[in-house]
């Protein structure tokens, strides 16, 4: 299986964007709780760039991955 490659720039985007609405409005992705994500998961995630995005960020917390993305945020300030 072959796994896909991610452009590290895309992962510096995904550690500094936010939520755009709802009720987690400004809120980081990573710091948005699993279940939140597992709901888009489940339901269907937005189109563009935002669905993509929050798909990444579910399998980045299911695979307890979170401490890249905190790093990325320190690492790579915006």
């Amino acid at each position: 299986m072959e796994v896909p490659r991610i452009d590290p720039r895309q992962l510096i985007e995904l550690a500094h964007y936010r939520m755009p609405f709802g009720k987690y409005k400004g809120e980081y992705l990573v710091r948005l709780p699993e279940a939140y994500l597992l709901w888009f998961d489940r339901k269907g995630y937005p189109e563009g760039k935002l669905g993509r995005l929050l798909q990444q960020m579910y399998e980045i917390k299911i695979n307890g991955l979170e401490p890249l993305i905190y790093k990325l945020q320190k690492e790579f300030p915006k």
